[in-house]
């Protein structure tokens, strides 16, 4: 589990091999640079020596995330506070805070989620990847809500299978400029690098098949044309919710890479929130379920929003939960 494979898309060919490597891996250069003379990466199924070398659009990168320097690994750290949803002897469920990194990569070597996580349970050091303890799943830093950490390595696997199945349910409240035509939809469109800036992500015909599920909960007249959607993860992609959305002509309210330059209406993130998980459980077989309820921030949006007295949604009808 601890080899991480892509292939080059278009808008790589090119690129240098380090340089790739640490966009897809979130490790720093330097680090990137170690793991290739430790023959950590493979290109094509040949070991490489050299980072300098100039990539191939369809080649495929392989990378050893074991072979990454012992020295870089996360410290505990007890400055870091944690909302423990929920613990036990296999997972451990947090609602993470917005602005929260979840574990360090590059621009963030200390002051995560997992930093803390380790002072609070430091059985997590040798569960998973070495770099990111215990994590089988990850929120952007501007996002909020729910995450299970495994506990323990056989607690680990079980979660990676799940989410790498999409057995995992995961629901998230949106807040999105306008009101998608449809009251509930998929969004089926493939997800890669942006050809004009690869440090972002975008719907591209190269990329990985993505789908996200959406349905319209509410939606509001002031401060401006607005809408609440619940959005379910078929997949699991980079910035997939933010991408599809944007993709749709409906970005997130306070999105400052995908907004499409629209005013972010005083919101200091995108209104993206975590709300629901659901899972089996990895020592009892059991499906549990966990909610987070929204957060003050995101509370204070909808506050100031307002809708008019013949919205259809009042139909309690429209209001009935499409089944996932």
């Amino acid at each position: 589990m601890s080899e991480v494979v892509e292939v080059v898309p278009a808008v790589m060919d090119g690129e240098r091999l380090d340089r790739f490597v640490a966009l897809m891996t979130g490790l720093s250069r330097s680090v990137v640079s170690e793991m290739i003379a430790a023959g950590g990466v493979c290109c094509d199924g040949e070991t490489m020596a050299v980072g300098r070398v100039r990539l191939v659009e369809g080649q495929t990168v392989a990378v050893d995330l074991a072979t990454a320097p012992v020295a870089g690994l996360p410290q505990p750290d007890p400055n870091i506070t944690i909302d423990v949803v929920h613990v036990d002897d296999h997972i451990i469920v947090v609602d993470k805070a917005p602005g929260v990194v979840v574990h360090p990569g590059a621009g963030h070597p200390d002051a995560t989620l997992v930093n803390g996580l380790l002072h609070a349970f430091p059985e997590i050091v040798d569960v998973g990847q070495a770099e990111r303890p215990g994590i089988v799943h990850r929120l952007d830093a501007g996002s909020s809500g729910l995450l299970v950490v495994a506990r323990t390595a056989e607690a680990y696997e079980v979660l990676i299978e799940q989410f790498a199945d999409h057995s995992a349910g995961r629901r998230y409240r949106a807040l999105v400029w306008g009101t998608p035509t449809s009251p509930h939809g998929v969004i089926d469109a493939p997800i890669g690098r942006s050809r004009r800036d690869p440090t972002r992500m975008a719907v591209a015909a190269d990329g990985r098949p993505s789908r996200t599920r959406y349905r319209v909960v509410e939606h509001f007249d002031e401060p401006a044309q607005l809408a609440v959607l619940e959005c379910s993860l078929e997949t699991g992609r980079t910035h997939q919710i933010r991408v599809h959305l944007s993709s749709i002509g409906h970005p997130l309210v306070g999105d400052p890479v995908y907004g499409q330059r629209r005013p972010v209406l005083t919101m200091t993130r995108p209104f993206l929130h975590a709300e629901h998980l659901e899972l089996r459980h990895p020592g009892t077989g059991e499906v549990v379920e966990f909610h987070s309820p929204l957060p003050t921030d995101l509370r204070e949006m909808l506050a100031r929003c307002a809708r008019r007295r013949d919205d259809p949604l009042d139909d309690p009808a429209q209001g009935m939960t499409e089944g996932h």
